[in-house]
């Protein structure tokens, strides 16, 4: 993973808040504001690499609370054996250090707010709710032809209206995918997998709880909709168990809390499957890693899940490079 030649790096957190402009609302509830940390390594000779920590513990990964006690006893000077020693358990934590790791020695695109891997598509994240019939024009405007909508937020019923009206107003080339957050029951999966296959949604994004696994491998080899997990594949080890249990159709995944980034890039690399990559809503730090891997490890023409930053009313991606966003704490 990294490399055994010792060196020793000066380690610097921290923590950041961030208000969404208007609540996120999914099927597990109102989220408010994003917290993560900031991580900054300095070589012997003054050169920086910086990381992310975005944890997401209703996601799977976790708490913030766990990645403050785990920055706070780590000590001023650290070497790729701390960060290696990182373990399972704080996949957060092993994404933030190893990125700043790996942008300080393989001279990744640290330097830059914006990623040059631009001819990445995204998808942008609609408002649940009615307000998704028009929100996505100005989104369209912005250079977005692929578009995510949060579903069993609300009854099924009004939903799938909803889908219809959205569906109509849509122009033609765009694509639409929906994201469930594992809240449907699976009598609502396959009502809303029935109106999918008519609609000719992208995919349905983990319709059931994790615990209903094989009940989504059955829905996946019902319906011309593919389903993509998401929740049953937040990390690293999650993804390998359900890839060994006959998982081929969309993984999405979220890098930033999946893992170390050298281990995800080698297990998608040897058994080459659907990836959809997508954002936590971390800043500019977390997603230029993200984004890379995206670029390398996408096979298909899938956007990716990172049209996010519109969900903030701050400055930050406005920001020319990353130490103007680390000095901005």
């Amino acid at each position: 993973m990294l490399a055994t030649q010792i060196h020793s790096y000066q380690f610097e957190f921290r923590a950041y808040q961030r208000p969404f402009r208007q609540p996120l609302k999914t099927s597990q509830g109102l989220w408010n504001v994003r917290t993560g940390i900031l991580l900054r390594l300095t070589d012997e000779t003054g050169q920086v690499g910086f990381g992310e920590i975005a944890p997401l513990a209703w996601f799977g990964s976790e708490t913030f609370e766990q990645t403050l006690v785990f920055c706070r006893q780590l000590p001023s000077e650290i070497t790729a054996e701390h960060i290696s020693a990182i373990p399972s358990t704080l996949p957060a934590c092993q994404f933030g250090l190893e990125s700043a790791w790996l942008a300080l020695n393989l001279n990744n695109v640290a330097a830059k707010i914006r990623n040059p891997k631009s001819e990445i598509p995204y998808s942008a994240l609609l408002p649940t709710g009615p307000d998704a019939v028009e929100a996505w024009r100005s989104l369209w405007q912005q250079g977005f032809y692929t578009f995510k909508w949060k579903v069993g937020v609300a009854a099924v019923q009004e939903e799938l209206e909803i889908l219809q009206t959205l569906c109509q107003s849509l122009p033609p080339q765009a694509r639409l995918r929906l994201d469930a957050n594992a809240g449907l029951t699976l009598e609502t999966a396959i009502a809303y997998l029935q109106a999918c296959d008519q609609l000719g949604i992208e995919f349905l994004e983990q319709p059931l709880p994790v615990n209903q696994f094989q009940n989504m491998l059955a829905l996946s080899q019902q319906y011309s909709t593919p389903l993509a997990l998401d929740e049953s594949v937040a990390t690293l080890a999650q993804l390998k168990t359900c890839y060994a249990q006959g998982w081929r159709g969309i993984f999405v995944i979220k890098p930033a809390i999946a893992g170390f980034p050298s281990q995800l890039r080698q297990f998608c690399q040897t058994h080459q499957i659907d990836a959809v990559f997508s954002s936590v809503f971390e800043t500019a730090i977390g997603r230029d890693i993200g984004l890379s891997l995206a670029a390398e490890l996408t096979s298909s023409d899938r956007a990716a899940g990172f049209g996010v930053t519109h969900w903030f009313s701050d400055s930050w991606d406005q920001l020319s490079d990353f130490e103007q966003l680390w000095n901005s704490l």
